[in-house]
């Protein structure tokens, strides 16, 4: 399956996209990169969680929002943003929800990363509209896993043949077989990786070193700054996502505001112009009450199973 071969000044990428069949179904290296997002992502900020005294409840319940958040708003994003020329006509519009080809399951083709931060903006939203749990605080632990899963997801792209950039001649270029290149590109996917990861290294260790108690928003608003500072860089070596009559690419155009508001978040966070704390307003006791009263009850049915 691992076929890639050193040749002088290029690497010949031609990797099965495909890890193992269940029958016709094909478990990708991306999905499972989509899976290994959630799960490590979802271990760390319950690890937070624990240190911090915040109930888990409130993380098992965010974890449905924050699923349909990426997996909608990425998706979305992708067909509004980058082929909706496609996507949004008569014949092909139900393939914007529709994940099969041919009788067989596939995925969904195409997601973006700025659709699914769209996304996880509105849910949180609307999760705080429920829970009242401080978003601006959750954020500063949700971006270091989000770096982590983002990095998860471009290997993905990566082995999906996917995401490369412009033509090169750097001895890290990679010949595309799968996508029927034959000359080296810029791994533009495998950069992002590699700048995600040092995203989530740097944010984790500021983490950890204050032990949590930092100004809310100060993680957030700096990386915003750095991850879709990066994504800006790295769009100068892509190809897709042209704008007619525009020297910056989609990509581009998506990120400008948003970095912007990582500096406003960043130097309205040094202020301390944020809610301080998980529950700055207090808890929802009616949450709370109905949260304990479960326990209750399966604590009293496990003593009375023990007793049997």
């Amino acid at each position: 399956m691992l076929s890639s071969i050193i040749l002088p000044l290029s690497i010949r990428w031609d990797i099965d996209p495909v890890i193992f069949h269940i029958g016709d179904f094909g478990v990708r290296w991306y999905s499972m990169g989509f899976l290994l997002a959630f799960a490590a992502g979802y271990l760390i900020i319950r690890h937070m969680f624990s240190v911090e005294k915040v109930r888990s409840e409130y993380l098992d319940s965010l974890l449905l929002y924050i699923f349909l958040a990426v997996l909608i708003g990425a998706r979305l994003g992708h067909c509004i943003f980058y082929d909706s020329n496609y996507y949004f006509t008569k014949e092909h519009w139900f393939e914007i929800i529709w994940p099969f080809q041919h009788g067989r399951f596939t995925g969904f083709a195409g997601l973006a990363s700025h659709g699914a931060a769209i996304g996880i903006f509105i849910a949180m939203w609307l999760y705080w509209r429920k829970y009242k749990l401080n978003v601006w605080w959750f954020f500063d632990r949700l971006v270091i896993v989000i770096a982590l899963g983002g990095a998860f997801i471009r290997i993905g792209n990566l082995f999906n043949s996917e995401i490369y950039g412009t033509e090169t001649s750097l001895p890290w270029g990679f010949i595309f077989v799968r996508a029927g290149e034959t000359v080296a590109k810029h791994p533009t996917g495998l950069y992002e990786a590699l700048s995600y990861l040092l995203i989530f290294a740097v944010s984790m260790i500021y983490y950890m070193r204050k032990k949590g108690q930092f100004r809310v928003g100060t993680i957030f608003g700096w990386w915003l700054v750095a991850l879709f500072g990066a994504r800006f860089l790295i769009e100068f070596l892509k190809t897709n996502g042209v704008v007619e009559g525009s020297p910056l690419l989609m990509g581009q155009w998506l990120s400008i505001p948003l970095i912007i508001s990582g500096l406003i978040i960043a130097w309205l966070a040094h202020k301390g112009k944020f809610p301080q704390g998980p529950f700055p307003w207090g808890e929802v006791k009616k949450i709370t009450a109905k949260w304990d009263a479960q326990q209750a009850k399966e604590a009293a049915k496990k003593k009375k199973s023990n007793t049997k």
